[in-house]
């Protein structure tokens, strides 16, 4: 099968999950999840300074095209996660109860501010990017979302309501109907409509801390629910970067940090990723083609 090719396309087989496709691993990889069956417990922390400065061009020359509507910086993150994802198949993998699977689609979750002020109330966000989606499409996908949460009393998908019915029920009645959603989760029972809008059931959990102006930090995993990667986004800023030709120059850069459960691929595996997603911020022009379109980039 090839690594672009749709996962929900393949047939649900016996140890399949309702999120996911139970795949085979190499020995290592299998006794690891027993080892260490955790995902806290199994996390790596990586973080590197990305140039953005031909992205900051792309941006401004797509956003003079069309001063009626701007792409922002954190939708071309998004876009780029989208890609990497996409053609790094290891990368849409978690382990639950011991045992590893690939998921069936690609979904990026954050976390949005309904205002930009102390108390103010956070609300969920999921993006399910697909095979024909762009920058441009999946751009007004999150405006539309954001939009319409920020109106909204509740979150897309209805899961922060029913999180505020649950958080009104007696302190002992919470810890038993979590123990036993702790054991679904285990053996792979939740229900999808438990999954959907949840975002611990999404291959990668954004968090973009530059547009409150913080740096990027580490973000801890969570051992419920499916996901294995959590990338914060730092505030955009400038800093001498050393080119190929060995010279010094002033560039505008994006601090990003990755937190990952390494039991899903090894160093080698993620370096590549983030290769990607460096060339991906270099040829911005790539983010206009359709995520199900090979890249053509060589590792």
């Amino acid at each position: 099968m090839s690594d672009s090719k749709e996962l929900t396309r393949v047939k649900r087989r016996w140890g399949d999950r309702a999120d996911g496709r139970r795949v085979k691993a190499p020995g290592l990889q299998t006794i690891m999840c027993y080892l260490w069956p955790k995902r806290t417990d199994c996390e790596v922390y990586l973080n590197d300074t990305i140039d953005a400065t031909e992205l900051l061009k792309y941006l401004e020359k797509k956003n003079a095209e069309h001063p009626d509507y701007k792409t922002t910086m954190f939708h071309c993150a998004i876009t780029g996660m989208a890609r990497m994802v996409k053609e790094r198949p290891m990368m849409n993998r978690f382990i639950q109860g011991c045992r590893i699977y690939e998921r069936n689609e690609i979904s990026i979750s954050f976390v949005m501010k309904r205002r930009f002020q102390d108390g103010a109330e956070e609300a969920l966000m999921v993006l399910v990017p697909k095979d024909t989606d762009t920058l441009d499409t999946i751009s007004k996908k999150i405006v539309g979302d954001v939009n319409e949460t920020r109106k909204s009393e509740h979150a897309t998908g209805g899961i922060d309501a029913l999180l505020d019915k649950f958080a009104k029920l007696p302190r002992l009645l919470l810890m038993l109907i979590f123990r036993v959603v702790r054991l679904m989760d285990f053996w792979g029972l939740t229900p999808k409509s438990l999954m959907e809008g949840d975002t611990h059931f999404t291959s990668i959990l954004c968090s973009n801390l530059g547009s409150i102006q913080c740096p990027s930090v580490y973000h801890h995993l969570n051992n419920y629910g499916s996901n294995s990667i959590i990338i914060t986004i730092g505030t955009l800023h400038k800093a001498k970067l050393l080119m190929p030709d060995g010279s010094e120059e002033i560039r505008d850069v994006l601090d990003i940090g990755a937190t990952l459960d390494e039991r899903i691929a090894d160093g080698f595996y993620f370096a590549r990723s983030l290769r990607l997603i460096r060339h991906i911020f270099a040829h911005p022009e790539m983010l206009d083609r359709p995520l199900g379109e090979d890249s053509g980039f060589e590792y």
